[in-house]
Parts: structure tokens; sequence; C-alpha cells
């Protein structure tokens, strides 16, 4: 017999219907669903550049803080001129410490032109300063904070609030990573007792983008991450038994929750987490490298050990396709960071003695070894300083409307200075870049559209640079 359904039945199932398809396309909108990397299983497998383009790795050296462009790579012989002279005309407001405002304060560091591009450099980064013909320097960088914490999440994301996803995230988002056994973006600190930088872990976060493409930070200190050692009396084999048992309960649990798009970086994450079990040791053996090697970097040297162990460590990541690494240089508090309010040369030449001997050995470890040129390397902090003194001591107050950054290797042009400040380096005037000009450049030359590398969440589609950003050609080789 025929069974027929009421007009009622008939309704209420096919509203059913279409209305799960209305609440799937409401969620996907909003970014709740699984995206399309995520769904094919692998959120990390490597995918194709936008363009052609040289860097495949990132290596950001970060100097926390706020270096000062005048004592470091921007050299200005009128501010020696003028050092005691009150500034006409300059806003109070522009620095963290309004009442604190003194006169012209010249460089308390000399100077010398090095290399077949005669680029000056302070005289507190003497292994650098052999590397300046392998470097593109922007002089004329700027920000939209004078506070340590909205300037770190500016720099690091794009956005003076928190909540967005980092540079690491969205290149790791955009590009995946060469080795599936490691992290695809790592983040290291200075030593615990200096703490971690303003923002801690929301530096080097995901934002609203799947949280497996958040940094993962080695502790400077102990096991540089977490459990990595497989506990009890376990074997590779109980392990990998015990793993497999747990994904496919978790995957039977997602099944009946498709919007919960964390239970997919949860299950990844497991399994990272087995194959760095036997992949980590190793890359993070530096004792592994020859005693020339950890001499070259400063290894054994108590004044930039912990430094040199990470820039080592770095190359060796790069080695192995890890896609982002960022290393920090100072932590949170005023005197633990290249924040010198109270003595730029006791401050800038305690750091400068922690990072030069490092980072130079970084850059001529990778050129060496045929890196530099797929790897790009980066260097600068969250903003520059005034070019007057702080009163009440012989440092500087923060600055954001002047500051360096250099980049190497990666497609860099090699020995181009771009852009310029005033004549004593307190304002970008010439070929001025913002944060967002910085970050489309980075994103170029890993093969990244700005434009086009973008995350639906909220009906809009949210890209690193915002509604900003321009590719600064004339330092791309």
């Amino acid at each position: 017999m025929t069974e027929f359904i009421t007009r009622r039945q008939l309704l209420r199932d096919c509203g059913g219907g279409m209305g799960s398809v209305a609440l799937s396309a409401l969620l996907a909108d909003q970014g709740l669903l699984s995206n399309p990397a995520m769904a094919e299983g692998n959120p990390f497998s490597s995918k194709k550049q936008h363009f052609p383009a040289k860097a495949k790795s990132v290596i950001w050296l970060f100097m926390n803080g706020g270096p000062s462009q005048v004592d470091t790579w921007d050299y200005k012989p009128e501010l020696a001129k003028h050092d005691g002279q009150e500034l006409e005309g300059f806003d109070k407001n522009t620095g963290f410490f309004t009442g604190n405002v003194g006169p012209i304060m010249k460089s308390p560091f000399k100077f010398r032109q090095y290399g077949e591009t005669g680029s000056w450099v302070s005289e507190i980064f003497p292994q650098m300063a052999r590397h300046v013909d392998k470097m593109a320097f922007i002089h004329s960088g700027y920000t939209e904070s004078n506070n340590h914490s909205p300037a770190l999440f500016m720099i690091n994301t794009g956005m003076k609030r928190m909540g967005f996803p980092s540079l690491g995230s969205w290149v790791t988002y955009g590009l995946g990573t060469e080795n599936q056994d490691l992290p695809a973006f790592v983040t290291m600190s200075d030593p615990l007792n200096r703490g971690l930088p303003k923002g801690y872990a929301q530096n080097w976060g995901a934002g609203f983008l799947p949280s497996i493409y958040q940094g993962t930070w080695f502790k400077p200190q102990g096991d540089p991450i977490d459990n990595l050692k497989i506990s009890g009396n376990k074997s590779l084999a109980q392990q990998r038994t015990l793993l497999d048992t747990l994904k496919d309960l978790n995957q039977d649990h997602q099944k009946t929750r498709p919007e919960q798009r964390d239970l997919e970086t949860r299950i990844n994450s497991f399994e990272l987490a087995y194959r760095m079990q036997q992949a980590a040791p190793e890359a993070l053996d530096i004792q592994r490298e020859t005693s020339e090697t950890l001499k070259a970097y400063g290894v054994g040297d108590k004044k930039c050990e912990h430094f040199a162990k990470q820039c080592l460590v770095a190359r060796r990541m790069v080695e192995r396709g890890v896609r982002f690494i960022q290393i920090y240089s100072g932590g949170t508090e005023n005197a633990r960071s290249w924040d010198g309010h109270t003595s730029i040369s006791k401050n800038h030449g305690q750091f400068a003695g922690e990072t030069d001997q490092p980072i130079g050995a970084l850059l001529q470890d990778l050129d060496q070894r045929g890196l530099l040129d797929s790897t790009l390397v980066i260097w600068g902090g969250e903003f520059g300083r005034l070019s007057i003194v702080q009163k009440g001591g012989t440092g500087r107050d923060h600055n954001p409307h002047a500051m360096t950054y250099w980049m190497a290797g990666g497609g860099v042009k090699a020995g181009v200075h771009y852009g310029a400040t005033d004549e004593i380096g307190n304002v970008a005037v010439e070929n001025r870049v913002s944060v967002n000009d910085l970050h489309a450049t980075i994103l170029h030359l890993c093969g990244l559209d700005h434009l086009q590398l973008t995350y639906r969440l909220n009906g809009r589609d949210f890209r690193l640079t915002d509604v900003a950003g321009k590719v600064i050609k004339e330092i791309i080789a």
C-alpha cells in the first residue's frame, strides 16, 4: 500500500534539510567549518606558491624592545653636530615617557664603512658588518604605536590588538612545510629569567586561523619541547598502536561534530607529536656539529651562548625543511631587552654582544652551505628610538616614526639601502615603509601574493595586510 505523507510532514522534512544546508553555509562563512587545507587531511602539506620565488624558509631575528636605528644601522653625523640642542617642534607625545623629554643626543658609538657598498655600521656589530653586501636595508620603517604590546602585535600580526594570526602562521597556512616530522613554525626566546616578550605567545599565535598553524615555542632551558620522550617503557610500535586507536576514536567523534574544527587540529597535533619524538631529538642536537662550527657561533662563550645555540638550531631546522623560525633577543622588562631608556651605551652594548657573533656566523654558515639563497633572514624590532635623550639618563625613548630593518638571502637584492630618515634620524621621510608594506614584501619573497592570501571569517576575507600594503620591489632581486 502506498504511504502518503501530510503537508505538515513534507514541510518539516524539507525544511529541516534546507535548514541544515543554510546552517552549513553560515558556519562555513564564519570560518567554523574545516577549511580546504584541513579537509584534505594534512594541513601542513607543501602547497604551491602563488608565483615562483627563491625563499623557502624564513629566519626572523627579532630584537625585542626597540633597537635604536641611529645607534645601529642608520648613521647620522648631524646628531653629533646638534648634540645638546633642543629639537624644535618636537611633539612630546611621540615617545612613551612624555615628561622626560631632553635635547638631541649623539650616538655613544663610533661608525665605520664596510664592504664594497661602503655601508655605515655601528661599532657594536663587527661580525654582522662583514655581511653588509648581502643585506638590503630599509631605513624608513614606521609603525602605529609607541607602546610595546600593541607595537609587538602590529609587527607580528599586522594589527595593534590581540587575536590575529602572526606572520609565521600566515606563511605556514599559505605554503605548508617540506618536513612533516617537525613543526612548520618555530619560536625561540631569551632565557626564562628574562621572560617572554610582552603579549607572550600571542606574538606567534594563529589567531582565527586553525590553531595547528600557531608557532611551537622551544623552551630556552631544559628540554626544548615538553613530553618529547616516550613515557614509561613503551616502544615506538606500542606508541603507534596507541595513537592509531586514539585517532580512530577521535575521528568517530568528529563525524558527529563537523562544526568543531579544533578536533581535526588535535588529531593532527597527536600525529605530529609522534613523528617529532623520532625526528626532533636529532634536529635539536647541536653537539653533532663540528667544534669549529660551535666556536664560530659562540657556543661556549657565556656572553652569547644562549643566542648562539638558537641560531645554530635555526640553521639545522632550515636544512630540514622547517618553514618559519623566529628568535627573540630580549625578554619582558625594559632592562632585559633592547629597551634602552636609561643608557643606550650599556643596553645596546650588552645585547649586541649577545647577538652579533651568532648572527654573523649564521649568515656565513647559510651562505657556505648554499642555503642563503633559499632562506630569507630578517633583522629588526617593534619600533625605533628617538634621536633625543630621555631626561634623567643617557638613553632614548620609543619612536614609532623611524626604524631600520634589514633582510638577506631569499631573493633579496644585496647591498641596497631603501628609504631614509631626516638628518638626525628621528622621522622616516623618504619612501616611507609601513608594517603592512614590510609584511607584503616578506610574503612576496616567499612566493605569496598578500592580496590573494586570505581566510574567510564572519563574512569577510581577512588577510595579513588588512586593506593596505605594497611590495617594496626595489629590494627584490
